[in-house]
């Protein structure tokens, strides 16, 4: 099958690609898009106006392209190129073997165009355009031939000169970016200015510590000293101070990664950024500024009691000098706290009073060149020392990234506020270039900047980093240098990080300093731990100790949160802070990222109508009963009512009217699938949603998509609305319900999750039905989503199956199977197995050969369910297995029962069983164990399925048939109606004749409704034939079943004879009413009914009087002279029926 492979994008997905797939998918038939290291490209597709999804099938019209799509493109830094110099030969091997099958195209990033030809040139080679092929390859192969010429060059050569990078700071962030700059093959040294005990211990020999004490000047002085290219400000302190400008007149030629004086100003005055946010309309809390503590203090006075508000230090205040007081008695006390008590110093001169906003919190990262900004993946932090956020605030005990709660949607939304920061401080004169980190707060009303900080944080930056995929110090080499928009700055796919701060005891408070770090060995061998030093030191002996409160942070990574935490933790297990006591003196919390994994299950709408049933999950998601959020409601209906529900939510709920003109149901199925996308949803609910989804739409949100069908599925599947209803009533169902199920390509087709029932009264109609059932909808809905949110389907009992019901039927069986108790078998039940024991039962085990037999009982099964008499098919079942039994010449011995249903209804299961066990006692045999299988899904309501198990024993010189002959006589014995085979055309004439199961019995006055007539049990033979079989007067049987007379008695004589029919006794009435409501001929109906014979025994012509004598005392009220055996192979009947 062709493919379009989208090989090495990243982040990015630009406009002329995403066109060129879009375009091969609906012009050439590509049915399949296959993104690899391009993460992006997934989502953009799906947008306007592209709306194509990765799976898609192709061309509309059923077209299929003939050749496959591979997309390159082109590294943008020659360490990426190194990198991922696999992709590279993958790409040029497939040039070079002549692989006819597959069109190569390259991009290039910076020119935003495809080398070697334009889009229109691409689809014509996937359409079979050779010459375009072979351009596009030579194209391809030309770049990449210069890619390795400058690759070489750079950093290859001996030539090439590699970097020294130095990075200011001490603390854990600082630790994370000397190993990530570390890993750039561009990069000589990372000199750590002060550093820490990890950096002075790092395994990358690269990284080591430079000078004791860390100001601008001795920064500068090494800068000199070793030639440095590059210098990484951590800490905020320095930028605020100038080293940036310092740096520019000082050493010009070296790149300074992080913002000017003037520019740092964002985090240096918070008075200063609320004022900027506020003048370029970006989001933020309602604020007002004062360098007077009484007016402050008169400001709070005026607001209401209920108006909580957020007091802040406007200067630098080490990440303390923001209050959060409840009442405004506390708001006042911190406003003279701040402003009055100089608590932060001069940082307070100034104070900030803002509204105080709710929501969850996020740090986002921005790489800023003074022209753009990228956003790196949101973090979350945990401010508070103690577990459940409680106790003291922190520097921050824990962080983890990607952050759940920022959305797609929400990401773009934050990025665009970062670059209307850079573009605006640009515009003031003080361009942008470093580290932007936002801090934002996801409001109910979407989300809003709380502050600005002008360098990387920490914790966040050591959860951050380790999902950075592009060389970090070629990205910090393009923010110092204006280009960061034509390098590709990508983040690793399907990775999460989570790291753990080990903090000393009583920190933030007073602790002890010194304790020996033990473990950090024993953690470093740990796959995918990373721990990172922030508080340490080396003794004199190389012994790392602590010297700081916060003291290692300890990084996992995995494919998801919960595994990435899970690694975190394991690398804490193996640490501790030992004192000279041998105290262990190491603290942590143990909840890091515990919200995040239990965060709410975000639930996204479909809906055409008013959406009543919507209504209880709204109120079930606010009162807590889900722990779930609507987040999204989306309308193919402008003014559909649903979409009024969706507003109601809030401004952060996206309630959205997707247009269908002109779209294909897949186009409009993508572009919804977007906009649910873009807000996070993780779970659709289809309410009153009057489209068929296509099956790209099914399979993308397969398993996580749900409808409710208003029947009892998959009863009156493909139905709608009141045509549903009156189709229950037609039927004539004694209930009915709704039913919430997985979405799937085949319309009410998806796995039941869920099924609510109401009874169908004998007025009802169908707006009456409908009422009942719409008011079980929007409870039903409830019920599949706590499934879904809970990690459900754990218990039986949530799956729809009924454990109690099936112990409950267990105890109403046992008199039933007790009562077929015979030698050699107790009929107890509650074991694993059934036991026999052939000698109490009289049988040699040496000279007995054991006889198995399996059968059902057909479609007479849906006449039991109709007419609710379950008892007489459980006589079907064993009469179906035991009549063959005896065929072989075998005494049945045992029997075993399965019965299958959708919802176990413990009556009509007993009914059933009882049935068994009298089948049971007829036959003489014993009901030694069943199986009862409840199944949701797999069976409508009201419907089971029961399939018999018998064995017998016979001796081995008994084994039927043998000494079969010619003259050898047939005798039949009568049946007691139509059995149980042949009932699906049976069904089909009562219909026919436009009767039902309830009407008067036309064929026998005696049975009041013809159900009542055609589930007469079958005849079971065997107290009248084991005479015979004893004596051994019987040389073969033959059970009539399906197939008649004429199919089922050639299996037991041998070729080369015959049969001659010529005493076969007239139809009994209901085969005589069958054969007129038919045409069938007398030959039909002998090849298709018992036709009142249902088992017929072949004996010696000598011994038939004897024979027949026997099975008259044995209760046989008459036995039939068929006719004898002939020369031949036909079964020929002569006789009249």
């Amino acid at each position: 099958m062709p493919s379009a492979t989208v090989l090495g994008f990243g982040a990015r997905a630009p406009t002329k690609l995403l066109d060129l797939l879009s375009k091969a998918s609906s012009e050439c038939g590509v049915p399949e898009i296959v993104p690899d290291r391009s993460q992006a490209i997934g989502h953009a597709l799906l947008k306007v106006p592209y709306r194509t999804f990765l799976s898609n099938g192709g061309n509309a019209d059923g077209k299929i392209a003939t050749r496959s799509l591979l997309v390159y493109s082109l590294p943008t830094t020659e360490t990426e190129y190194i990198k991922f110099c696999s992709e590279a030969e993958s790409v040029r091997s497939k040039i070079l073997s002549g692989d006819d099958s597959t069109v190569v195209a390259a991009f290039n990033v910076p020119t935003d165009s495809f080398v070697g030809g334009s889009i229109e040139d691409i689809l014509s080679a996937v359409s079979g355009d050779n010459e375009k092929k072979a351009a596009l390859a030579a194209g391809t192969l030309q770049t990449l031939a210069e890619l390795d010429k400058k690759t070489a060059d750079k950093v290859v050569a001996s030539s090439g000169q590699k970097d020294v990078v130095i990075v200011v700071g001490s603390g854990g962030r600082e630790h994370a970016l000397a190993v990530a700059l570390a890993q750039s093959p561009l990069v000589a040294k990372v000199l750590c200015c002060p550093g820490n005990g990890g950096t002075a211990a790092e395994e990358n020999t690269k990284i080591e510590n430079r000078g004791p004490n860390q100001n601008n000047d001795t920064v500068i002085e090494l800068v000199k000293e070793v030639g440095a290219r590059m210098v990484v400000v951590g800490p905020e302190a320095p930028l605020v101070a100038g080293i940036v400008d310092e740096m520019k007149v000082k050493c010009p030629d070296v790149l300074c990664f992080g913002p000017s004086q003037a520019a740092a100003e964002l985090e240096a005055s918070k008075a200063f950024t609320k004022d900027f946010l506020q003048e370029h309309g970006i989001p933020t809390a309602k604020y007002r500024t004062f360098t007077d503590t009484d007016e402050a203090i008169k400001y709070v006075e005026s607001l209401e009691e209920n108006d909580r508000q957020v007091v802040k230090a406007s200067g630098l205040a080490a990440g303390k000098g923001v209050l959060i007081p409840s009442t405004k008695t506390e708001t006042i006390a911190a406003v003279k706290e701040i402003m009055s008590d100089k608590a932060f110093g001069t940082a307070g001169d100034t104070c900030v009073i803002e509204s105080f906003l709710t929501g969850p919190e996020a740090s986002c990262f921005a790489l800023c060149d003074g022209k753009t900004a990228v956003l790196m993946p949101a973090a979350q932090d945990h401010k508070r020392a103690l577990d459940n956020d409680e106790g003291l605030n922190t520097g921050g005990m824990g962080a983890y990234a990607p952050a759940p709660c920022v959305t797609p949607k929400l990401q773009t939304e934050i990025e665009a506020m970062c670059k209307t920061t850079v573009t605006k401080m640009s515009e003031r004169g003080t361009p942008y270039v470093g580290l932007l980190y936002a801090g934002m707060m996801l409001t109910p009303d979407g989300p809003y900047m709380l502050e600005y900080n002008c360098r990387f944080g920490d914790p966040e930056t050591q959860v951050v980093l380790p999902l950075l995929e592009t060389d970090l110090y070629e990205v910090m080499t393009a923010c110092c240098t204006g280009t960061l928009g034509d390098i590709d700055v990508r983040f690793k796919e399907g990775v999460s990080a989570a790291t753990v701060v080990c903090a000393a005891k009583g920190y933030p408070e007073k602790y002890p300093k010194g304790m020996e770090i033990k473990g950090l060995e024993e953690a470093k061998l740990i796959d995918d731990v990373k721990v990172y030093h922030a508080g340490t030191k080396l003794d004199d002996l190389g012994v790392t100790r602590c010297s700081g409160g916060r003291v290692l942070a300890v990084t996992g990574l995995g494919s998801n949160l919960k595994t990435a935490l899970l690694t975190a933790y394991k690398g804490v297990d193996k640490l501790d802070f030992v004192d000279t006591d041998d105290n262990g003196l190491l603290h942590n919390r143990t909840d890091i990222g515990r919200k995040a994994l239990g965060k709410k299950l975000r639930i996204g709408v479909l809906g055409s109508t008013r959406g009543t049933a919507l209504i209880p999950v709204m109120e079930a998601c606010a009162s807590g009963k889900l722990h779930a959020e609507i987040v999204a409601v989306v309308s193919n209906r402008s003014a559909a009512p649903i979409l009024e529900k969706g507003n109601s939510l809030g401004a952060a709920v996206v309630s959205r009217f997707v247009s269908a003109k002109d779209l294909t149901r897949e186009q409009y199925d993508a572009e919804c699938t977007e906009v649910l996308l873009s807000a996070g949803v993780e779970y659709v609910v289809l309410v009153g949603y009057m489209r068929i989804l296509s099956k790209a739409f099914c399979d993308f949100w397969a398993g996580r998509c749900i409808n409710v069908h208003p029947s009892l599925l998959p009863l009156h599947a493909g139905g709608m609305d009141l045509q549903v209803h009156q189709a229950v009533i037609d039927a004539g169902e004694k209930e009915s319900g709704c039913t919430i199920h997985e979405v799937t390509e085949t319309v009410d087709g998806g796995p039941i999750i869920v099924q609510k029932r109401v009874t169908v009264e004998s007025g009802d109609t169908a707006e009456t039905l409908k009422a009942k059932v719409q008011q079980l909808e929007g409870p039903a809905f409830v019920e599949a989503i706590e499934k879904y949110s809970k990690g459900k389907v754990i218990s039986y009992a949530d799956s729809g199956v009924d454990i109690d019901a099936g112990n409950k039927l267990v105890d109403i069986i046992k008199p039933f199977c007790k009562a077929t108790r015979r030698p050699g078998c107790d009929a107890d039940l509650g074991g694993f197995g059934g036991l026999f024991d052939l000698a109490a039962a009289g049988f040699d085990a040496r000279e007995t050969v054991l006889i198995g037999a399996t059968d059902g009982v057909g479609t007479k099964l849906r006449i039991a369910q109709t007419m609710k008499n379950h008892v007489t098919v459980g006589i079907d079942l064993v009469a179906m297995c035991v009549n063959d039994l005896i065929v072989a010449g075998g005494e049945p011995l045992f029997f075993l029962d399965y019965f299958a249903t959708g919802h176990l209804e413990v009556a009509e299961a007993a009914a059933v069983v009882e049935g068994i066990a009298e089948g049971c006692m007829q036959a003489s045999c014993g009901l030694i164990g069943g199986e009862t299988a409840e199944m949701p899904s797999m069976y409508a309501p009201g419907d089971y399925d029961l399939a018999g198990f018998s064995v017998g024993a016979v001796q081995k010189g008994k084994i039927l048939p043998q000494g079969v002959e010619v003259g050898n006589v047939l005798l039949g014995l009568a049946s007691s109606g139509i059995h149980s085979n042949g009932f699906s055309l049976v069904r089909k004439l009562v219909a026919k004749e436009g009767l039902t199961y309830d009407s008067p019995c036309p064929w026998d006055k005696t049975k009041a409704r013809i159900g009542d007539s055609l589930l007469t049990p079958t005849r079971i033979y065997v107290k009248s034939c084991l005479p015979l079989l004893k004596k051994g007067l019987v040389k073969a049987m033959a059970h009539i079943t399906g197939g008649g007379l004429l199919e089922n008695l050639p299996r037991s004589i041998p070729d080369g004879i015959g049969a001659s029919i010529s005493g076969h006794p007239k139809l009994p009435s209901v085969f005589q009413w069958m054969k007129e409501a038919s045409g069938l001929d007398d030959n039909e109906m002998l090849r298709t009914f018992n036709c009142g014979v249902g088992m017929v025994l072949i004996v010696d012509a000598k011994d038939a009087d004897e024979a027949k004598k026997l099975l008259l005392d044995a209760g046989e009220s008459e036995v039939y002279d068929l006719g004898k055996l002939v020369e031949g192979d036909d079964i020929k009947v002569t006789s009249a029926l």
